[in-house]
């Protein structure tokens, strides 16, 4: 995997960064350190090479979301850190354990993108606002109904997941980019993607960092152009 340092506490572990780049990240915690999202095969080398590098632990793996190129390294990385605690939106965990089946009160849509079975639970449930160590949890839906973005109070870095891209051009989840169309294709609500993206920029973070693509640093100016394109193409 290719690692980038991102900041002082932000780290990238990239696999297939010339194929089909799928982003995982490592936060730097007092207490240890966090993982944000696991591919869709394990990580579990790379993880322990970083671990042994900051002379840390790993204790907990947060999940964006619940599709399967974010969730699918979670079972390597479980058996090779045994005391490691998972979690997981409130929203997503119905997702992950197979119920795809929208709420009252959503877009009545189906939800759509790459699933995998798992045989874990997740051991922990969050919800918007939130906070795990130094990451604020922010709801952020519209990828998956349950998706959030992390954003780490000491720095102001964004791990957003899907709710932006910047392979093949950045853009909110939902608006296609035909150099890499994925994100676009496996995006539940274009309407609620882009009320988050909305959201994500008013944070205004100092790094993006996604889920597929390069990270940006201060990324005001391509947030806000990515934001009104996405408002200038929801549909009717």
């Amino acid at each position: 995997m290719r690692r980038t340092q991102l900041g002082a506490n932000l780290v990238q572990l990239t696999k297939y960064p010339a194929v089909f780049p799928m982003n995982c990240f490592i936060v730097t915690e007092e207490d240890g350190l966090t993982l944000v999202d696991s591919t869709m095969s394990s990580v579990a080398e790379d993880v322990a090479a970083e671990a042994k590098r900051q002379g840390k632990e790993l204790r907990r793996i947060l999940l964006t979301h619940a599709h399967g190129d974010h969730v699918g390294g979670v079972a390597g990385v479980r058996e090779r850190f045994h005391a490691v605690e998972v979690w997981i939106s409130e929203r997503d965990a119905p997702i992950l354990a197979g119920n795809k089946a929208v709420l009252p009160g959503e877009e009545q849509k189906p939800v759509k993108g790459y699933f995998v079975n798992v045989d874990w639970k997740p051991d922990r449930l969050f919800k918007d606002g939130d906070r795990v160590g130094s990451l604020d949890v922010v709801a952020a839906p519209g990828h998956t109904p349950g998706h959030v973005a992390f954003f780490d109070t000491r720095d102001r870095g964004l791990v957003a997941g899907d709710a932006f891209q910047t392979r093949g051009g950045m853009a909110v989840s939902g608006v296609l980019r035909p150099l890499f169309p994925f994100p676009a294709m496996a995006t539940w609500s274009r309407h609620a993607a882009a009320k988050s993206a909305a959201i994500l920029r008013g944070l205004n973070p100092s790094v993006l960092a996604v889920g597929h693509g390069n990270a940006i640093h201060d990324p005001g100016s391509a947030l806000e152009a990515a934001v009104a394109e996405a408002q200038r193409r929801l549909p009717e």
